[in-house]
């Protein structure tokens, strides 16, 4: 009896989080490029910060606020194209290429605005935005050193936010119908240049000027066009292969009916990566206020950890991708089993990873010229990260499995209004009414990532984010084109 019902419950266990050969080999076919990308990327940034690190801890913080600054850029483009991204998946299951393209065009515009008014606010507003990480305990002319630095950097660092949002617009359309080598690849170029550079124009070896930490956002700069270029360029003239970007230009004509629903979609998202990514710099900011070793310790343990942290980011772009074209085919049922697999595997993965980060945590920060002390506390935000990186791939996960069902105002509720209405006064509270001291606040304040995985499962249980929102918007596909497009 009892072998009976262990048996059932091995059976019930293994049905809804273990998958066969074939899903498995489909998820790894369509991460393994991202996460090579996006680890290549990271140990990059790694080396980067190293480099940049080495001309001392004020050149280390200015540069790591100015990146605080572009991170919300960034994530703001994310937001900006997502919703059309939701809507390119289920076509892509749908088999509708005339829809993927008018989501391409969708997402090009708004990209565009959105870059122009990002470029206005970080170059004109660089000198207040910047000083706001300056309000810790230390010495005076290490703020005024920070300030120069971050704003010298900055001003060079504004003008690859226009071939960065290209570039997103278009690798995301090619992960949409499954093609998510070409953008590893343009990702690997970038950052072969951008690590020569790097090399070149901070030190001037080889007859380059030193240019420091201005040569770096040079080095930066390059990589972004070299990134864009091989992209474009690769997806234009292979044209059997890419076939559903062909005529994306003939016009930019996208469906008024399309645009709306697009829109309706894309502006929860947008509103959410835009708050979500200024509540993590306003929770940095909080913390900053505690000393400013604190941003140095900070940039170094965030770079090591975004290293650990792709394999659980790269799940998200599984979940949007595998999850979207089920439920463009209006397979329902396929669709939730495939989130609760793509959970489980992924918490797996980040537990042997978090213990190989705690256990490394300790000897990655000598490699830096900086103080004992920015030393120590990157070692303690490290294995804080450590702890939490399981609960942080569960959120992740049930994000993008509600964005691809079009719930796109629950997870507004689920980022950016538990991060505004629960984490920043939770950590503000920690931070300014406690005696704590930043080697344990910090731990206590990643205590509500715990919390909101939490949420984000029982949200993701109810399976009523699960639906096709294809089926009412399908433009017709011209004559031409479907001949193109099979």
């Amino acid at each position: 009896m009892e072998r009976t019902l262990y048996r059932s419950a091995w059976q019930r266990f293994k049905g809804m989080f273990l998958g066969d050969r074939k899903f498995y080999s489909v998820i790894l076919a369509l991460v393994l490029p991202i996460i090579v990308q996006n680890t290549v990327s990271n140990f990059v940034n790694l080396l980067d910060n190293v480099m940049v690190g080495s001309l001392g801890t004020t050149e280390l913080s200015g540069v790591a606020i100015a990146n605080q600054l572009i991170f919300v850029f960034n994530l703001s483009i994310f937001g900006a194209i997502s919703g059309a991204g939701i809507y390119g998946a289920q076509f892509v299951g749908a088999s509708n290429w005339e829809g993927l393209r008018q989501s391409f065009r969708f997402k090009l515009l708004v990209a565009t605005g959105i870059t122009a008014i990002g470029m206005s606010v970080l170059y004109f507003a660089a000198d207040p935005l910047i000083s706001l990480y300056l309000t810790g305990e230390g010495d005076a002319a290490d703020a005024a050193a920070m300030l120069a630095n971050g704003k010298s950097y900055l001003r060079i660092m504004v003008w690859g936010l226009l071939p960065f949002a290209l570039t997103q617009t278009y690798s995301g359309t090619l992960r949409e119908t499954g093609h998510a080598t070409l953008p590893m690849v343009s990702s690997l170029a970038a950052v072969l240049v951008n690590l020569t550079f790097n090399y070149l124009l901070i030190f001037g070896h080889f007859g380059f000027p030193r240019l420091g930490i201005q040569g770096a956002a040079i080095a930066t700069l390059m990589s972004r066009y070299v990134e864009l270029g091989v992209v474009v360029i690769w997806t234009h003239t292979h044209h059997l292969k890419y076939f559903f970007m062909e005529g994306v230009y003939r016009s930019f004509r996208i469906g008024r009916k399309l645009a709306l629903q697009i829109a309706a979609k894309s502006l929860p998202l947008l509103a959410n990566e835009f708050l979500w990514s200024l509540s993590m710099t306003t929770l940095i900011q909080i913390l900053s206020t505690r000393g400013l070793n604190v941003m140095a310790g900070l940039n170094i343990a965030s770079t090591i950890t975004n290293l650990f942290n792709v394999f659980f980011l790269s799940m998200g772009t599984a979940v949007a991708v595998t999850v979207g074209q089920s439920l463009g085919a209006n397979d329902l049922v396929k669709a939730k089993g495939q989130v609760w697999k793509i959970i489980f595997f992924d918490v797996c993965v980040c537990i042997v990873l978090g213990s190989v980060l705690a256990s490394v945590a300790g000897l990655i920060p000598r490699i830096y010229n900086t103080t004992d002390e920015v030393r120590h506390l990157a070692t303690t935000f490290m294995r804080t990260s450590a702890m939490y990186m399981a609960f942080n791939a569960t959120a992740h996960c049930c994000y993008f499995a509600l964005r691809s069902g079009g719930k796109t105002f629950i997870t507004f509720l689920f980022d950016s209004v538990y991060s505004w209405a629960i984490m920043i006064p939770y950590v503000y509270l920690l931070v300014h009414h406690t005696g704590l001291p930043i080697t344990a606040l910090y731990p206590l304040a990643n205590l509500a990532d715990a919390i909101k995985a939490i949420v984000g499962v029982l949200v993701v249980r109810t399976g009523y984010w699960a639906r096709n929102i294809v089926s009412d918007a399908k433009p017709a596909e011209p004559p031409e084109l479907l001949a193109e497009g099979g």
